[in-house]
Protein backbone atom coordinates (compact mmCIF):
# COMPACT_ATOMS: atom_id res chain seq x y z
CA UNK A 1 0.00 0.00 0.00
CA UNK A 2 1.50 3.30 -0.92
CA UNK A 3 1.68 5.80 2.12
CA UNK A 4 0.06 8.93 0.84
CA UNK A 5 1.36 12.40 1.44
CA UNK A 6 -0.15 15.78 2.54
CA UNK A 7 -0.63 18.71 0.44
CA UNK A 8 1.34 21.87 1.79
CA UNK A 9 0.00 22.65 5.54
CA UNK A 10 -3.72 21.61 4.44
CA UNK A 11 -4.96 18.23 5.64
CA UNK A 12 -5.88 16.93 2.53
CA UNK A 13 -3.56 13.63 1.82
CA UNK A 14 -2.87 11.98 -1.59
CA UNK A 15 -1.33 8.84 -3.48
CA UNK A 16 2.17 10.51 -4.52
CA UNK A 17 1.04 9.39 -8.24
CA UNK A 18 -1.79 11.54 -9.09
CA UNK A 19 -3.17 12.18 -13.18
CA UNK A 20 -2.18 15.16 -15.27
CA UNK A 21 -5.63 15.14 -17.36
CA UNK A 22 -4.71 17.44 -19.97
CA UNK A 23 -5.04 14.61 -22.74
CA UNK A 24 -8.65 14.15 -21.67
CA UNK A 25 -10.89 16.79 -23.65
CA UNK A 26 -7.76 18.80 -24.05
CA UNK A 27 -8.38 19.13 -27.33
CA UNK A 28 -6.87 22.25 -28.11
CA UNK A 29 -3.57 20.66 -26.87
CA UNK A 30 -3.59 18.02 -28.86
CA UNK A 31 -5.89 18.82 -31.83
CA UNK A 32 -7.69 15.86 -33.72
CA UNK A 33 -5.76 13.11 -31.29
CA UNK A 34 -8.45 12.93 -28.34
CA UNK A 35 -10.89 10.26 -28.08
CA UNK A 36 -12.88 11.29 -25.05
CA UNK A 37 -14.71 8.12 -23.72
CA UNK A 38 -10.85 6.92 -23.66
CA UNK A 39 -10.17 10.06 -21.31
CA UNK A 40 -13.04 9.10 -18.96
CA UNK A 41 -11.41 5.78 -19.26
CA UNK A 42 -8.08 7.17 -18.56
CA UNK A 43 -9.75 8.87 -15.24
CA UNK A 44 -11.67 6.04 -14.26
CA UNK A 45 -8.32 3.70 -14.29
CA UNK A 46 -6.90 6.63 -11.87
CA UNK A 47 -9.68 6.17 -9.20
CA UNK A 48 -10.09 2.44 -9.56
CA UNK A 49 -6.51 2.17 -8.79
CA UNK A 50 -6.11 3.98 -5.80
CA UNK A 51 -4.88 7.51 -7.60
CA UNK A 52 -7.19 10.08 -6.02
CA UNK A 53 -5.80 13.24 -7.31
CA UNK A 54 -7.06 14.42 -10.53
CA UNK A 55 -5.45 17.87 -12.27
CA UNK A 56 -7.08 19.46 -14.27
CA UNK A 57 -7.38 23.55 -15.51
CA UNK A 58 -10.06 25.36 -17.44
CA UNK A 59 -7.64 25.88 -20.57
CA UNK A 60 -7.71 22.44 -21.63
CA UNK A 61 -9.91 22.13 -24.29
CA UNK A 62 -10.98 24.83 -22.55
CA UNK A 63 -13.71 23.92 -20.48
CA UNK A 64 -14.09 20.20 -22.02
CA UNK A 65 -10.82 18.57 -19.78
CA UNK A 66 -12.99 19.76 -16.80
CA UNK A 67 -16.65 18.93 -17.83
CA UNK A 68 -15.34 15.34 -18.37
CA UNK A 69 -13.55 14.74 -15.36
CA UNK A 70 -16.36 16.04 -13.74
CA UNK A 71 -18.80 13.32 -15.72
CA UNK A 72 -16.48 10.26 -14.64
CA UNK A 73 -16.45 12.03 -10.77
CA UNK A 74 -20.34 11.95 -10.66
CA UNK A 75 -19.59 7.89 -10.32
CA UNK A 76 -17.68 7.58 -7.58
CA UNK A 77 -17.74 9.11 -3.96
CA UNK A 78 -16.78 12.65 -3.98
CA UNK A 79 -15.07 12.53 -0.41
CA UNK A 80 -12.63 9.68 -2.76
CA UNK A 81 -11.35 12.37 -5.31
CA UNK A 82 -8.98 15.26 -4.40
CA UNK A 83 -9.40 17.53 -7.40
CA UNK A 84 -6.87 20.39 -8.57
CA UNK A 85 -7.87 22.90 -11.11
CA UNK A 86 -6.66 26.08 -12.36
CA UNK A 87 -7.88 29.44 -14.23
CA UNK A 88 -6.13 32.90 -15.25
CA UNK A 89 -6.87 32.89 -18.95
CA UNK A 90 -9.40 35.46 -19.80
CA UNK A 91 -10.33 35.47 -23.86
CA UNK A 92 -10.78 39.04 -24.87
CA UNK A 93 -11.58 39.54 -28.69
CA UNK A 94 -8.83 37.04 -30.35
CA UNK A 95 -6.60 37.77 -27.56
CA UNK A 96 -5.89 35.41 -24.74
CA UNK A 97 -4.89 37.72 -21.33
CA UNK A 98 -4.46 36.54 -18.03
CA UNK A 99 -6.33 38.05 -14.80
CA UNK A 100 -5.07 37.72 -11.52
CA UNK A 101 -7.72 39.71 -10.10
CA UNK A 102 -10.08 38.99 -7.05
CA UNK A 103 -13.47 39.43 -8.72
CA UNK A 104 -11.80 37.26 -11.72
CA UNK A 105 -10.88 34.25 -9.55
CA UNK A 106 -13.74 33.88 -7.51
CA UNK A 107 -16.13 34.15 -10.86
CA UNK A 108 -13.34 31.15 -12.52
CA UNK A 109 -13.98 28.91 -8.73
CA UNK A 110 -17.78 29.34 -9.22
CA UNK A 111 -17.66 28.76 -13.10
CA UNK A 112 -15.28 25.48 -12.59
CA UNK A 113 -17.37 23.99 -9.95
CA UNK A 114 -20.59 24.29 -12.56
CA UNK A 115 -18.40 22.56 -15.00
CA UNK A 116 -17.17 20.03 -12.47
CA UNK A 117 -20.15 19.34 -10.77
CA UNK A 118 -19.65 19.52 -7.47
CA UNK A 119 -19.94 22.22 -4.39
CA UNK A 120 -16.13 22.02 -3.66
CA UNK A 121 -12.76 22.06 -5.14
CA UNK A 122 -9.61 20.26 -2.92
CA UNK A 123 -6.97 22.40 -4.57
CA UNK A 124 -7.49 25.56 -6.95
CA UNK A 125 -4.31 27.08 -8.79
CA UNK A 126 -3.73 30.14 -10.08
CA UNK A 127 -2.45 28.94 -13.52
CA UNK A 128 -0.38 31.83 -14.69
CA UNK A 129 0.56 35.31 -12.98
CA UNK A 130 -0.73 38.42 -14.83
CA UNK A 131 0.58 41.71 -14.91
CA UNK A 132 -1.03 43.57 -12.51
CA UNK A 133 -2.73 41.87 -9.82
CA UNK A 134 -0.51 41.91 -6.14
CA UNK A 135 0.33 38.63 -5.55
CA UNK A 136 -0.94 38.08 -2.06
CA UNK A 137 -4.02 40.05 -3.09
CA UNK A 138 -4.80 37.14 -5.54
CA UNK A 139 -4.41 34.86 -2.50
CA UNK A 140 -5.87 36.53 -0.32
CA UNK A 141 -9.03 36.32 -2.64
CA UNK A 142 -8.43 32.41 -2.40
CA UNK A 143 -8.24 32.18 1.23
CA UNK A 144 -11.62 34.19 1.19
CA UNK A 145 -12.70 31.17 -0.60
CA UNK A 146 -11.33 28.85 1.12
CA UNK A 147 -12.92 30.15 4.05
CA UNK A 148 -16.37 30.02 2.69
CA UNK A 149 -15.43 26.26 1.62
CA UNK A 150 -15.59 26.49 -1.73
CA UNK A 151 -11.72 25.11 -2.26
CA UNK A 152 -9.68 23.47 0.68
CA UNK A 153 -6.19 24.37 -0.35
CA UNK A 154 -4.69 27.29 -2.41
CA UNK A 155 -1.89 26.53 -4.96
CA UNK A 156 0.20 29.11 -7.65
CA UNK A 157 1.68 27.57 -10.74
CA UNK A 158 4.04 29.48 -13.01
CA UNK A 159 5.22 31.88 -10.55
CA UNK A 160 8.74 33.37 -10.39
CA UNK A 161 10.40 32.78 -6.98
CA UNK A 162 9.80 36.48 -6.46
CA UNK A 163 6.30 36.26 -7.14
CA UNK A 164 5.71 32.78 -5.72
CA UNK A 165 7.47 35.06 -2.23
CA UNK A 166 5.07 37.52 -2.71
CA UNK A 167 1.98 35.15 -3.55
CA UNK A 168 3.26 33.08 0.16
CA UNK A 169 3.43 36.26 2.48
CA UNK A 170 0.74 35.58 4.94
CA UNK A 171 1.44 31.57 4.35
CA UNK A 172 -1.65 30.85 2.64
CA UNK A 173 -0.10 28.69 -0.47
CA UNK A 174 -0.26 25.13 0.08
CA UNK A 175 1.16 24.33 -3.25
CA UNK A 176 3.15 25.45 -6.08
CA UNK A 177 3.28 23.88 -9.63
CA UNK A 178 6.24 24.46 -12.21
CA UNK A 179 8.33 22.37 -14.72
CA UNK A 180 10.47 20.56 -13.71
CA UNK A 181 12.15 17.71 -14.89
CA UNK A 182 15.70 15.79 -15.18
CA UNK A 183 16.51 18.00 -18.82
CA UNK A 184 15.25 21.44 -16.88
CA UNK A 185 16.63 21.43 -13.28
CA UNK A 186 16.58 24.95 -12.83
CA UNK A 187 13.91 24.55 -9.70
CA UNK A 188 16.24 22.85 -7.52
CA UNK A 189 18.35 25.90 -7.05
CA UNK A 190 15.44 28.61 -7.50
CA UNK A 191 12.60 26.77 -5.77
CA UNK A 192 13.22 23.97 -3.37
CA UNK A 193 15.34 25.62 -0.96
CA UNK A 194 11.97 28.14 -0.41
CA UNK A 195 8.93 25.34 -1.09
CA UNK A 196 10.70 23.09 1.38
CA UNK A 197 11.50 25.40 3.96
CA UNK A 198 7.55 27.01 3.71
CA UNK A 199 5.92 23.09 3.55
CA UNK A 200 4.60 23.89 0.55
CA UNK A 201 4.51 20.97 -1.83
CA UNK A 202 6.25 21.35 -5.57
CA UNK A 203 4.40 19.41 -8.06
CA UNK A 204 6.33 19.20 -11.39
CA UNK A 205 4.65 19.42 -14.42
CA UNK A 206 5.98 17.88 -17.75
CA UNK A 207 8.02 15.54 -15.38
CA UNK A 208 8.60 13.04 -18.20
CA UNK A 209 8.96 15.64 -21.03
CA UNK A 210 6.24 14.48 -23.04
CA UNK A 211 7.75 11.13 -23.31
CA UNK A 212 10.96 11.49 -24.23
CA UNK A 213 11.92 10.98 -20.35
CA UNK A 214 9.99 7.37 -20.44
CA UNK A 215 12.38 6.19 -23.17
CA UNK A 216 9.67 5.92 -25.65
CA UNK A 217 11.64 7.44 -28.65
CA UNK A 218 14.40 6.48 -30.88
CA UNK A 219 16.71 8.47 -33.61
CA UNK A 220 13.83 7.98 -36.23
CA UNK A 221 10.73 9.86 -33.96
CA UNK A 222 9.53 12.95 -35.53
CA UNK A 223 6.71 15.10 -34.10
CA UNK A 224 3.47 17.17 -34.83
CA UNK A 225 2.10 18.66 -31.85
CA UNK A 226 3.73 20.90 -29.33
CA UNK A 227 7.03 18.52 -29.55
CA UNK A 228 8.16 19.88 -32.74
CA UNK A 229 9.03 23.36 -31.22
CA UNK A 230 10.88 21.94 -28.21
CA UNK A 231 14.31 21.57 -28.52
CA UNK A 232 15.10 18.63 -26.35
CA UNK A 233 13.29 16.92 -29.38
CA UNK A 234 15.21 18.66 -32.25
CA UNK A 235 18.50 18.16 -33.96
CA UNK A 236 21.77 16.46 -31.89
CA UNK A 237 20.26 17.78 -28.54
CA UNK A 238 17.61 15.11 -29.40
CA UNK A 239 19.94 12.59 -30.00
CA UNK A 240 21.89 13.49 -27.13
CA UNK A 241 19.14 13.27 -24.84
CA UNK A 242 18.61 9.87 -26.29
CA UNK A 243 22.12 8.51 -25.31
CA UNK A 244 21.35 9.64 -21.71
CA UNK A 245 18.20 7.52 -21.41
CA UNK A 246 19.80 4.57 -22.42
CA UNK A 247 22.38 5.44 -19.44
CA UNK A 248 19.24 5.28 -16.97
CA UNK A 249 17.42 2.47 -18.87
CA UNK A 250 20.75 0.42 -17.46
CA UNK A 251 19.80 1.35 -14.20
CA UNK A 252 16.48 0.47 -15.29
CA UNK A 253 16.92 -2.71 -15.62
CA UNK A 254 19.01 -3.35 -12.80
CA UNK A 255 15.06 -2.79 -10.90
CA UNK A 256 13.89 -4.61 -13.48
CA UNK A 257 11.86 -1.85 -14.24
CA UNK A 258 11.00 0.51 -17.25
CA UNK A 259 12.46 3.89 -17.56
CA UNK A 260 9.80 5.85 -16.64
CA UNK A 261 8.78 4.70 -13.26
CA UNK A 262 13.05 5.02 -12.33
CA UNK A 263 12.63 8.96 -13.39
CA UNK A 264 9.39 9.04 -11.57
CA UNK A 265 10.93 7.94 -8.37
CA UNK A 266 13.79 10.08 -8.83
CA UNK A 267 12.05 12.64 -8.46
CA UNK A 268 10.79 11.88 -4.99
CA UNK A 269 14.18 12.34 -3.96
CA UNK A 270 14.50 15.89 -4.51
CA UNK A 271 12.86 18.19 -1.09
CA UNK A 272 9.65 19.29 -1.46
CA UNK A 273 8.86 16.89 -4.37
CA UNK A 274 6.02 14.70 -3.00
CA UNK A 275 4.03 14.41 -5.45
CA UNK A 276 4.11 13.96 -9.21
CA UNK A 277 0.99 14.32 -12.19
CA UNK A 278 1.78 12.52 -15.18
CA UNK A 279 -0.21 12.92 -18.04
CA UNK A 280 -1.75 9.44 -19.78
CA UNK A 281 -3.42 9.47 -23.07
CA UNK A 282 -4.50 5.59 -22.26
CA UNK A 283 -5.64 3.70 -19.20
CA UNK A 284 -2.68 1.52 -19.35
CA UNK A 285 -0.64 4.43 -18.67
CA UNK A 286 -2.00 5.61 -15.82
CA UNK A 287 -1.73 2.06 -14.55
CA UNK A 288 2.19 2.04 -15.30
CA UNK A 289 2.75 5.09 -14.28
CA UNK A 290 1.41 4.34 -10.31
CA UNK A 291 4.37 1.91 -10.29
CA UNK A 292 6.85 4.59 -9.90
CA UNK A 293 5.48 5.33 -5.74
CA UNK A 294 6.51 1.73 -4.80
CA UNK A 295 10.18 1.82 -6.19
CA UNK A 296 12.75 2.62 -3.63
CA UNK A 297 16.01 3.90 -5.31
CA UNK A 298 19.64 3.58 -3.75
CA UNK A 299 21.57 6.61 -2.42
CA UNK A 300 24.14 6.01 -5.46
CA UNK A 301 21.66 5.15 -7.97
CA UNK A 302 20.30 8.67 -7.18
CA UNK A 303 23.76 10.33 -7.20
CA UNK A 304 24.38 8.80 -10.64
CA UNK A 305 20.84 9.63 -12.45
CA UNK A 306 21.51 13.53 -11.57
CA UNK A 307 25.13 13.18 -12.82
CA UNK A 308 23.90 11.11 -15.83
CA UNK A 309 21.71 15.06 -16.60
CA UNK A 310 23.88 17.12 -14.76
Amino acid sequence: MVKHVKLGKSDISVNPIGLGTNAVGGHNLYPNMLDEEQGKDVVRTALDNGINMLDTAFIYGPERSEELVGEVMQEYKREDIVLATKAAHKFVGNDTVMDNSPAFLKQAVDDALKRTRTDYIDLFYIHFPDENTPKAEAVGALKELKDQGKIRSIGVSNFSPDQLKEANQDGYVDVFQGEYNLLKRDAEKNYFPYTAENQITFIPYFPLESGLLAGKYDKDSSFSDLREKNPNFQGQQFLDNLEKIEQIRKIADNYGEEVAHIVLAWYFSQPSVDVIIPGAKRPEQVRSNQRAAEISLSEDDIQKISNIFA
